[in-house]
């Protein structure tokens, strides 16, 4: 049926489901919405919540683990070289850098965990409990390591859809990744690539009033991001080929008409960038609006 130019389809279309299994990869620098995009991209593409791996839960789970299961602090211990009992100034990670960086911290330390001497001893568990939980890098063979074990354990390579949020931040990690995938018949199926300006990122990061997102944090942040995060992509790029990477404009402000002024509507902003991201992953134009509006209902 068509009026005029537009055409208008008679089938209303709600759920749509990747065409092959494999990884989709989440990046960008920080406060960009990657966890927002990942969540609807779980319910508009029919990937089970649980196939999304955000590297803040997947270092949360593995000291939280290591706490609560003694078999699972046991395995850290044996195959991953992790445990309470290494000190983080004396173990397989140490280097003068890692050092410096965990005493430089060592009063914020002793508060969190509410003990002294951790300029002493501070153990690899405690390093990374203390890193997830401020927003601070953990060790690049940690990352590597524990990305790798939750892909392995879940299984993926068995035929499901997964995304990886937040990972690789590095060309190293990029590199150890796609080895890692191509090893278990893996295919990456699109990288993501979340794009917002230092300013947006500031502005948002400022609004979540979190105690670590001081202006000198913020910056080396975003500076982290170009230094380090955009080469990854680059090098993602490089090795798998342009038509796999996408550069989504993650700052897509709607404002609503209101009496007092425009308002912003978040809801409707978060839709505009996936609604680019799903053309990015080749959902055609006519069904867009319908997964979105279903997406929208199903909230």
């Amino acid at each position: 049926m068509h009026s005029g130019n537009q055409f208008t389809s008679l089938v209303q279309v709600e759920k749509i489901k990747v065409r092959e299994p494999g990884v989709i990869i989440l990046t960008g620098p920080s406060s960009c919405g990657k966890g927002e995009v990942a969540s609807a991209l779980c319910r508009t593409l029919s990937i089970r919540p649980e196939a999304h791996l955000s590297m803040g839960e997947i270092l949360r789970s593995t000291f939280r683990g290591a706490k609560e299961d003694p078999s699972f602090a046991e395995l850290l211990a044996t195959k991953y070289e992790l445990s309470n009992e290494n000190n983080i100034y004396d173990c397989i990670d140490t280097t003068e850098a890692l050092s410096a960086k965990v005493r430089s911290y060592q009063a914020a330390l002793e508060k969190y965990f509410e003990k002294t001497g951790m300029d002493l001893f501070t153990s690899q568990l405690e390093w990374l409990e203390f890193c997830t939980m401020n927003g601070l890098l953990v060790p690049n063979r940690w990352t590597e390591n524990f990305v790798a074990a939750h892909i392995e354990q879940a299984n993926f390579a068995n035929g499901e859809t997964f995304i990886l949020d937040g990972y690789p931040r590095t060309q190293r990690a990029a590199e150890h990744l796609l080895n890692f995938l191509d090893s278990m018949d893996i295919p990456v199926l699109k990288v993501l690539h979340l794009s917002i300006s230092r300013q947006e990122m500031m502005s948002r990061a400022q609004a979540r009033g979190r105690e670590d997102d001081d202006n000198e944090s913020l910056f080396k942040r975003f500076q982290f991001y170009i230094e380090n995060v955009q080469p990854s992509v680059d090098f993602m790029k490089t090795k798998l080929g342009s038509d796999r990477i996408a550069l989504i404009d993650a700052h897509q402000p709607v404002f609503d008409q209101t009496e007092s002024g425009p308002k912003f509507n978040l809801d409707a902003s978060i839709n505009a960038v996936v609604s680019g991201v799903l053309k990015a992953m080749g959902v055609p134009r006519i069904v867009l609006n319908d997964i979105l509006m279903a997406d929208s209902n199903s909230k």
